[in-house]
């Protein structure tokens, strides 16, 4: 059963920086893409229209826009002094507006600032504020998943990234879509958000919507999504509440029976 009402949001500092800034543009020239060796202001230009992806590590060169000259990627024009990009990496050869951008060496690519606002977490193998430190749950090379509802890529995304409370990442706009139809991690049915004010919400619907008689003594064995426990409780068309962690998130892992004592 899906409670009733909007679903909350979820608790503040559980949105990663988990944001590339990505080598999009160079503000005052075009790249030289060392694949096909044509002209393209945008990275993202390039890969719509060509048949292959640009390797922004492998970038060499740029033009200007001003004088024309074509140069070895760097942030100023050699030639005539245009500045291509308040902020440059000359790792990912990006260029770009100053948005406190940082390049993290050990995501490889460059992350949206600033940088003493996060920290890397190694286990993860992502970047994350540092409201998290100590405050999340650890899964292995997480941001090298693609998300699970899009499918899309999340560890060189420009999309703000959400760290469920099971530890699961997803696209923040492919969250809150979620939540819109739902309220569990699409990976492990773990609750992606505080539901302990529906839970007793539900208690009241429950205890107010008797079951016929023939149901009344009738059991259920159950998993619980949120704790991984196991329950034998009594059946209910509403929901079966965990006895371990007192959520309706559960699923019936067996078949229903009535008590023998009670036949």
């Amino acid at each position: 059963m899906r409670p009733r009402g909007p679903l909350p949001r979820g608790p503040p500092g559980v949105s990663a920086p988990l944001q590339s800034s990505s080598p999009r543009r160079v503000r005052a020239g075009s790249y030289r893409a060392p694949c096909c060796d044509k002209l393209y202001t945008c990275r993202l230009c390039h890969d719509n229209k060509e048949d292959h992806q640009l390797d922004r590590f492998k970038v060499k060169e740029v033009q200007c826009i001003n004088c024309e000259k074509i140069q070895h990627a760097q942030q100023t024009c050699e030639e005539c002094s245009t500045l291509f990009g308040e902020y440059y990496c000359s790792i990912c050869h990006l260029f770009d507006k100053d948005k406190k951008q940082y390049h993290c060496e050990y995501c490889g690519i460059c992350r949206i600032g600033p940088k003493e606002d996060f920290f890397h977490c190694l286990k993860c193998n992502l970047c994350l504020a540092m409201n998290l430190q100590g405050k999340h749950k650890c899964i292995e090379n997480v941001s090298r998943q693609n998300c699970p509802i899009c499918l899309e890529d999340i560890h060189t995304s420009r999309v703000v990234a959400h760290v469920l409370p099971c530890g699961h990442l997803l696209h923040r706009t492919c969250y809150e879509e979620m939540l819109k139809e739902g309220y569990r991690c699409p990976l492990c049915m773990h609750s992606a958000v505080d539901m302990t004010r529906y839970w007793r919400q539900l208690d009241d619907e429950v205890a107010q919507t008797p079951m016929p008689s023939e149901y009344q003594n009738m059991t259920v064995d159950i998993l619980c999504n949120d704790c991984n426990g196991r329950s034998t409780v009594q059946f209910h068309i509403l929901g079966m509440k965990c006895n371990i962690c007192e959520s309706y998130n559960t699923a019936q892992a067996g078949g229903c029976r009535i008590s023998l004592d009670q036949q």
